[in-house]
């Protein structure tokens, strides 16, 4: 029974990372746009976005409402750290492709 208790234990420390990245989110440019356009937040806490860049060519995430520029050169990827954010929407551009490339962060 001690053995069965152990690994249970073992098992769920194995899971803590998981809930840990629960909070990192996926940003991918494509054909000079942004998947998805629209990220929903958790409110009140921080959180990780990557930002990979699919086309040939940089495109720099720009959004003076979330305070952060970040260039991300093709075939790449970048991470880009916010919040935490009040409740509210927090748009992003591609600054490079700004007719295309736009989002927007939702903190809730």
């Amino acid at each position: 029974m001690r053995s069965l208790v152990i690994l249970l234990g073992l098992a769920l420390m194995t899971l803590a990372p998981a809930s840990a990245r629960a909070q990192d989110y996926v940003l991918t440019i494509k054909d000079h746009k942004f998947t998805p356009e629209e990220i929903k937040v958790p409110a009140n806490q921080r959180v990780v976005i990557t930002v990979v860049n699919d086309d040939d060519t940089a495109e720099e995430f720009d959004s003076p409402a979330l305070k952060v520029e970040k260039v991300v050169a093709g075939h790449s990827r970048g991470t880009v750290r916010i919040g935490p954010l009040k409740p509210g929407r927090y748009p992003f551009t591609g600054e490079f492709h700004e007719a295309t490339a736009k989002g927007v962060v939702i903190a809730e």
